[in-house]
């Protein structure tokens, strides 16, 4: 009897109490790996944060974001993927376009990815189509490579008397080769001579610019590339201190004194991209969501910029704008 008795308090100990709280499952853990800088990030992170919003996710509240940062050195991608994965990470947002997306893909073939905006896809490896990615990773299509030739034509259309213009490209980045290849296609067609220039450090800009001084071109445009968003700063002033037409990617050179943008929204993506990161926290699959295409694009132009370098933007440029800041 006695030993009865003991065995089914034993029992009764080791069954969950009727009144105990239920164990809360362990808070999802985001690898934030962006090939980009923190410093020029806040807008793109409220709109991350904003799509999370939308599919139930609040960091602090139900999930944790940890963030690694290259600043433009994309050799340090490879490391600091690495190092999210050791810390457990339940998946990997890839920020920052072509570079940051391979470093993940390369770093976990079992890990969710979803990267932010990545030129060709397919065609660099990281899904199998754009329908139907058919493994861990999924993200937003940048056209990037499509938007070499009308980045060229605006700025012709700018700056008419333009006989020739510079494209800055990032010879690291793989997507570089196929934008560069769109914008000489466009300049050919009309009429304009184009200079490919290479810069990848800094040491490799300054060098880029005090040739570009000494040959002196009617315009450049400025490739959406994350090393050149950390150098943001130091291309705006170059193009002012040098009167050259500068056409960039995004809004944020326009607001620091560059002539003008046209792009895919770079916000619009990282929402995006936030929604379909809480979708597969909430159990959907990346190989299940396709590859989202942009459908937001944005002209700006600074006409104050303009005035300076004794533009005068045709009406039809002007009226297509999304702002045009006076």
């Amino acid at each position: 009897m006695r030993r009865r008795t003991f065995m089914a308090g034993a029992a009764a100990l080791a069954l969950p109490s009727a009144t105990a709280p239920a164990q809360q499952p362990p808070m999802p853990v985001i690898g934030f790996l962006s090939s980009r800088s923190p410093a020029e990030s806040d807008a793109v992170l409220t709109a991350f944060r904003a799509g999370l919003a939308e599919t139930g996710f609040f960091e602090g509240r139900n999930v944790a974001i940890v963030f690694r940062w290259a600043e433009g050195d994309y050799a340090k991608l490879p490391a600091l993927a690495a190092e999210l994965i050791g810390l457990g990470v339940t998946l990997i947002f890839a920020a920052g376009g072509t570079p940051s997306a391979r470093a993940a893909k390369e770093a976990t073939a079992t890990l969710p990815i979803v990267f932010s905006a990545a030129p060709d896809p397919v065609g660099f490896g990281l899904v199998a189509s754009l329908a139907r990615p058919g493994a861990n990773v999924t993200g937003m299509n940048s056209l990037t490579s499509e938007l070499g030739a009308k980045s060229v034509e605006i700025l012709k259309e700018a700056v008419p008397r333009a006989a020739t213009l510079a494209y800055l490209i990032n010879p690291e980045n793989a997507s570089a080769g196929a934008e560069a290849g769109t914008a000489l296609v466009a300049a050919r067609k009309l009429g304009v001579g184009l200079r490919i220039l290479k810069a990848s450090t800094e040491r490799e800009l300054d060098e880029t610019f005090a040739a570009l001084k000494a040959n002196g071109v009617d315009g450049i445009v400025v490739s959406p590339d994350p090393f050149f968003d950390s150098q943001r700063d130091r291309i705006v002033a170059f193009a002012a201190r040098n009167a050259v037409p500068a056409k960039y990617a995004w809004r944020e050179p326009v607001l620091a004194g560059g002539l003008m943008s046209y792009g895919a929204s770079l916000t619009d993506s990282y929402r995006r991209a936030g929604l379909y990161t809480g979708r597969i926290l909430n159990g959907e699959k990346p190989a299940d969501l396709p590859v989202m295409q942009p459908t937001k694009f944005e002209l700006f132009i600074n006409l104050r910029t303009a005035q300076a370098l004794g533009l005068d933007i045709p009406p039809l440029l002007l009226a297509r704008a999304d702002e045009v800041i006076e």
